[in-house]
């Protein structure tokens, strides 16, 4: 039993040792054997890009119709793109010197006199005004594009109109109006103009300065100050409230606005009940009753 078991593993080592030298017996593998019964059971597709590249198969006759389409495509994505590039470089050195100027006009907190902290953020608006008539010439290339390429300079256009609006009340005690920013800034509104919500978004961000401004101001002895910012705020919370605005936003800033409204009266609420309103506010307000 042992022997006829011994013999025939020696036999069975003998025909793989055989085939293994012997090239010719691969074909006959059990393995080899099984891989070309699935190859020819489930042939491979052939790829797409094997049976475009071949030189047999026949081309599609909208072939290059699609390659002169996406040739023009590739082309005016390159060159907008290069666009953009040039746009977004404006954009930093508009956004840095709108830096400049808000950090200077922080001083007004600070109680510095008003010429100086109004001189140093002033230094910056011809910076702005070169920098915008950049962007001008930019879009002069593209004309009809100015709200495709907008938003890459829709914040930073806000954020001037904030600031310069800021200025305008520490001066004149009044608004800056749309017209003004424009002149200010040096737009042309049939070329290139400031947009309307963009300016309207500045006007809402300049609002949230002006509770500090009024908290500062009396800390440094104004007890006028409350009174006039909250009539400025009241008369400009009014104008906003005939506007149908859409813009969620723009209708989120404008409603922050009431915040900024109802700090100001506390504080003059306050400095009213303590007995610190000047004469002149306290004619006022005989007047109005």
């Amino acid at each position: 039993m042992k022997t006829a078991f011994r013999s025939a593993i020696c036999a069975t080592l003998a025909i793989f040792s055989r085939s293994s030298l012997n090239p010719t017996h691969h074909s006959h593998s059990p393995i080899l054997f099984h891989r070309n019964r699935r190859a020819a059971l489930f042939p491979a597709k052939p790829s797409l890009f094997t049976s475009m590249a071949s030189s047999d198969a026949p081309l599609s006759p909208t072939i290059h119709v699609l390659e002169k389409q996406f040739e023009e495509f590739r082309h005016q994505l390159d060159d907008s793109g290069s666009l953009r590039d040039r746009i977004r470089s404006v954009s930093i050195e508009i956004e840095s010197a709108t830096r400049l100027m808000h950090s200077s006009l922080m001083l007004v907190h600070q109680s510095r006199p008003l010429p100086e902290v109004l001189e140093k953020a002033t230094g910056q608006i011809d910076a702005l005004r070169g920098l915008f008539s950049k962007l001008a010439e930019i879009m002069r290339e593209c004309p009809g594009q100015y709200y495709r390429y907008h938003g890459d300079w829709r914040s930073e256009t806000q954020a001037v109109v904030s600031v310069l609006a800021f200025m305008h009340y520490l001066e004149t005690e009044s608004l800056l109006l749309h017209a003004e920013a424009e002149e200010k800034l040096g737009l042309n509104p049939s070329e290139f103009g400031l947009d309307t919500e963009d300016y309207l978004t500045g006007i809402c961000f300049m609002s949230n300065d002006l509770p500090r401004y009024v908290v500062n101001r009396v800390t440094a002895g104004d007890y006028d100050c409350p009174r006039k910012v909250l009539a400025f705020l009241t008369d400009l919370h009014a104008a906003f409230r005939m506007l149908n605005l859409r813009n969620d936003f723009l209708r989120k800033k404008f409603d922050g606005m009431k915040y900024d409204l109802r700090k100001v009266e506390e504080v003059h609420y306050d400095v009213k009940i303590r007995g610190l309103a000047t004469d002149a506010e306290s004619k006022g307000d005989g007047e109005k009753s």
